[in-house]
């Protein structure tokens, strides 16, 4: 469970590390079911996997990431993280109590990519708000970002303005349009966040974030749940496949279907 200090920490800076949180093991077979998807083109699909680049310097996106194997569907309800989810974003002890993964995808950076500087709080939507009132966390979505592989200085890590979840003024890089602002490097109060393997990070998609450029040899490699309350919906319209959806366990399942949907008998 969340301690006392993960909750302030959480509130004050809008992130947690978890250290060591995926193990040896489990990493490997993470890389490997991630190496039968490289040879995937832009915009093709396998096993319910799309490739769908979102930004062109970001790297190859891999959406759906779940459907690449049990090591993937592991984890949805990780123990290193899964009660800070329902603490943070699962509007626990509601009448709609409960989690839904939003989005999954996998990134592999080579050298020269990069994200620009996104989110905010002075966005104010509700499905990114970060919200703390009369005891409980109300956020709409908060996301967990596990290294598959070493992230460190030149290897474009995620770089983050913590307390940014809080703002309600924009950054003032956020005068330029997207596609102008490059890698957040030489943003003010940004700060890069340095992983080891196996390492996750979770945040409010409120802070202001994005990446630094990446300058080494090689890839970064990450995986991203998006977790939201069960009310939520998918973000750009993935649906699980029936075929996982019967393999998982009732607890991960609940996660990926909170609402079962109520059809008609023989409809």
């Amino acid at each position: 469970m969340p301690t006392e200090l993960d909750n302030y920490l959480f509130d004050l800076r809008g992130y947690l590390i978890f250290e060591n949180a995926v193990d040896a093991a489990h990493l490997a077979e993470l890389n490997a079911a991630l190496d039968r998807y490289q040879d995937l083109g832009p915009q093709q699909w396998r096993n319910n996997v799309h490739r769908a680049d979102n930004f062109y310097a970001n790297g190859t996106e891999l959406q759906n990431i779940i459907e690449a194997g049990e090591p993937f569907e592991r984890l949805i309800d990780h123990p290193a993280w899964i009660d800070h989810m329902r603490e943070y974003c699962g509007e626990a002890g509601t009448f709609v109590d409960g989690l839904f993964i939003d989005e999954s995808f996998a990134t592999i950076r080579a050298t020269g990519g990069f994200l620009p500087m996104h989110s905010g709080g002075h966005e104010a939507i509700v499905r990114t708000q970060y919200r703390h009132t009369r005891g409980r966390f109300h956020c709409g979505q908060v996301n967990l970002l596990v290294a598959l592989n070493d992230i460190g200085p030149g290897d474009g890590a995620t770089m983050i303005i913590p307390g940014s979840h809080h703002s309600s003024l924009p950054h003032p890089a956020f005068a330029h349009s997207f596609m102008e602002r490059g890698a957040m490097d030489a943003v003010e109060g940004a700060v890069e966040m340095h992983l080891k393997a196996g390492d996750a990070m979770l945040f409010v998609d409120g802070i202001a974030h994005g990446s630094a450029l990446r300058t080494n040899p090689g890839e970064r490699r990450v995986a991203i749940y998006r977790y939201g309350g069960s009310w939520g919906a998918t973000r750009r319209g993935y649906a699980y496949s029936d075929a996982l959806l019967r393999r998982l366990t009732p607890e991960r399942r609940k996660i990926l279907q909170p609402i079962v949907p109520l059809r008609a008998p023989n409809d």
